[in-house]
Formats: C-alpha cells, sequence, structure tokens
C-alpha cells in the first residue's frame, strides 16, 4: 500500500525545486479526478505558409493518399484530421503579413485605420481555466516577442523566445542566488537531478511500479531538455572556424531556426505534462536570415516568394520539411507521454497551420491547417470545396468547446465544425 502524495510536492534540493508530473500515487482525490484528464489545446503557426502542392491531398476522406509533406507524418495519420477550404474574411491588411496578428482571432481588415485586434482562441480558453494551473497560458516565439494571443482589449500578449528563461520560469524555484547558481551549473554541464538522487531515490520507494515508469521518462524529459540549454548556450560561446574563402553573398545565418523550434517544442510535453499550463501558443516566425539547414542559401521569405522558381522551391520545401518532421516527433512525444488517464495527445487538442494559404501571393484563402489530438476522430482529409471558403473560426469554437467553454461563437464563426 503506498502513502499518499501530496499534488504540491517538489523534491528540493540546495534551495532548488523541482515539480513532478501526476502520479496515480498523489492521494485518492486527485486519483478520482484524474478519471478525466484535463484537457488541453497547443496552437502552432508557422506564418510563412506551407508550399500547397506538397501539403494538400487531391483526395478526400480516410483514403487520401499522403502528399511529400504529408508522408512525413504519416505514421501518426490517426492521429490527426487535416483541413482544406477553411479561412478567415478580409484579412488583407496594411502590410502583406498582417494576417500573422488576427490568426488566432479572425479579426478583419489587420492593420488598417480603426483596427483593434479581438481576443485570441488561446486566450478564451485560458480565461476559462483561470489559474487552475500556475500558468493560464504560455505563449512561445521563436525569434521575438511578436505573438498571435490578444486579450480581451486587443492587446498582444508577448512571447517567450528563450528556452533558458522558459526552462528557469516553469521548474526552478528559490532565492534568486539560489536559481543563478542551478543556471551556472547547467552551465558547467552539471543537472538538477544530480543534486536530487537522495530524494528522486525516496520516491520512488513511495509510489506504484506505473508511477515508477512515468518518473522515470519524466527525469529523462528533464534531463534532455537540460542538455539542450545546454548545448545552445555552449555554441554561443566557441569561435567560429576560420575559412581561406571569401565571404558568400547569401545573407550570412544568424539564427537556427529549426534548432530554435525544436528547442520549444521539447519543453511543451513538459509544461503539460506537469500541468504547468493548459494552453500553449507558438508562433514560428520569419527570421530574416538564411536558416541553417543543409541545401540552403537563401532567407525563409524570400524562398516563400519564390514566383514559380523550381530552384527556390526546392530550398523553399527543405525547410518546410524540417519544419514538419519537428512537428511530427512533437506529435510522437505528445503520442508517447502519458498522464494518469493515457496519452497527452489524447486529450490535447493540437492545430497546426499557417495564416497564409499562398506566400507567394500574400492570399490568406485555403489554410494549410492540422488538428491533431483532443480526442476527436481523426484519419482523414474534410475538405469545404466551394468558390467561398468556409469560417475557420468554425473549428476553433469546436475546440473551444472541447476545452469545457461553454460558447456558441467564436470571431467570424457561423456555427461549430464536426467531421
Amino acid at each position: 500500500m503506498h502513502r499518499p502524495i501530496d499534488r504540491r510536492t517538489f523534491l528540493k534540493a540546495s534551495g532548488v525545486a523541482l515539480s513532478l508530473p501526476l502520479l496515480e500515487s498523489m492521494g485518492a482525490a486527485t486519483a478520482h479526478a484524474a478519471l478525466e484528464s484535463p484537457k488541453r489545446m497547443v496552437n502552432i503557426c508557422t506564418t510563412l505558409g506551407l508550399y500547397s502542392d506538397s501539403w494538400f491531398p487531391k483526395t478526400l476522406g480516410a483514403g487520401y493518399e499522403a502528399t511529400e509533406y504529408l508522408k512525413i507524418i504519416d505514421g501518426h495519420r490517426d492521429k490527426y484530421t487535416l483541413f482544406s477550404g477553411y479561412s478567415h474574411k478580409e484579412q488583407s491588411g496594411r502590410q502583406p503579413h498582417n494576417s500573422e496578428i488576427t490568426f488566432l482571432t479572425s479579426a478583419r481588415r489587420p492593420g488598417l485605420d480603426g483596427f483593434r485586434n479581438t481576443i485570441s482562441v488561446d486566450q478564451v480558453a485560458a480565461n476559462h481555466l483561470g489559474y487552475v494551473t500556475r500558468f493560464p497560458s504560455i505563449v512561445l516565439g521563436t525569434a521575438s516577442p511578436l505573438s498571435q494571443s490578444y486579450t480581451r482589449s486587443g492587446a498582444m500578449v508577448p512571447a517567450e523566445t528563450s528556452p533558458a528563461a522558459l526552462f528557469k520560469k516553469l521548474f526552478l524555484q528559490g532565492t534568486p542566488q539560489e536559481i543563478e547558481r542551478e543556471m551556472q551549473s547547467l552551465n558547467e554541464g552539471g543537472s538538477i537531478l544530480d543534486r536530487l538522487q537522495t530524494e528522486t531515490a525516496s520516491l520512488r520507494k513511495r509510489v506504484s511500479t506505473a508511477d515508477q515508469r512515468k518518473l522515470d521518462q519524466y527525469y529523462d524529459s528533464v534531463r534532455t531538455a537540460e542538455l539542450e540549454l545546454i548545448e545552445v548556450k555552449a555554441w554561443q560561446h566557441k569561435p567560429k572556424p576560420v575559412v581561406d574563402e571569401d565571404v558568400p553573398s547569401d545573407v550570412p545565418s544568424k539564427s537556427d531556426l529549426i534548432g530554435r523550434i525544436r528547442a520549444m517544442f521539447h519543453l511543451i510535453p513538459l509544461i503539460l505534462e506537469t500541468d504547468s499550463s493548459r494552453v500553449v501558443s507558438m508562433m514560428i516566425h520569419d527570421h530574416g536570415v538564411v536558416p541553417e539547414v543543409q541545401g540552403v542559401s537563401s532567407d525563409q521569405h524570400s524562398l516563400s516568394h519564390h514566383g514559380q522558381d523550381p530552384a527556390k522551391i526546392a530550398q523553399l520545401k527543405i525547410v518546410e520539411r524540417e519544419v514538419i518532421m519537428a512537428f511530427g516527433d512533437l506529435m510522437g512525444q505528445l503520442d508517447k507521454r502519458e498522464d494518469t488517464n493515457g496519452a497527452l495527445l489524447d486529450h490535447t487538442s493540437v492545430l497546426f497551420g499557417s495564416n497564409l494559404g499562398n506566400a507567394n501571393a500574400h492570399t490568406s484563402h485555403d489554410l494549410p491547417i492540422l488538428l491533431a489530438g483532443g480526442g476527436f476522430k481523426h484519419g482523414a482529409h474534410v475538405s469545404h470545396k466551394a468558390d467561398e471558403n468556409k469560417p475557420l473560426s468554425n473549428l476553433f469554437n469546436t475546440t473551444l468547446q472541447r476545452m469545457g467553454v461553454e460558447t456558441d461563437t467564436f470571431g467570424q464563426s457561423t456555427g461549430t465544425l464536426t467531421w
């Protein structure tokens, strides 16, 4: 018989504490509540679109033939649904990329005179949940504090772009001096888990076999996140190689786009697993530089304006395949990792897509949209084939209702989207 463990239990060492995931040994009340896992929402937008010919299937239903991009994630086919023929109306703004700021709100005429953004779907969910978790929502970005999350008053919620700062905010507690020592230890190759060996060994004796497996998986995730942060910081202090070559004409690379995406994607399962937040949104920005991806010699924004140039399209697809591969790995982690009632993915609605249907022409029609997990029936390509798209807000309305929000409308919705 295992003694119940308090839900607020932390492992502590040297004044720094590490939170724990939900365990079945956390008492009868918690175990009963865990019979219904909390509903969660993740929204991910890649703002430069996805090359349509490589994304959209040409056939509908469950028997659709996977396209070039979809073959990358086809192993998860039964975990997601593809949508085509959906968008927001009146998304042309003052600037060609103004639709970025309304992807999660559906507000019309972004950036034009008198424009005021409306609340985003993630913040509606966060407001509904409140502080049932430490953070009602977490907003992430890959390049700048700009985000697609907006409050009721139309104010943007700044994005966190530093995995190290996010990890610190999420998982390290103590005085500023204690936390700083812990971060310094990480920089020197140490691990908080090394200093928690006594506590972790004691905890293992107090929990069930299933919880022991879950703790092992959780500790492995924490150590992986620590190692990634160490690697990111290490590169900041290493000199670049000296070569006897002229400086190339391409814009020099200043950002590892895929590395930044993956670093954030690795933290999302931890956020959900520890119930630090149940609402996460992430914006994959235009970095304005040449991505550090082999075979790519121009910035992603320029490549998205390919003008049907086969060479540019080929490079664009290299970048986008890497993004989709990283997303596929995220789905795999969410499907592999569990709470007390099954896979995280089964209880997490994961939206992946873009505010641009055709980045080459800056159009916001027929957006590439994928919804994974969340307990929905999946495995098909659902399309609204007509001259006029259906409101993407109908899908947002559906995911809000799945989160427990009692609402019949959101943004431009005309109802809910069922399939």
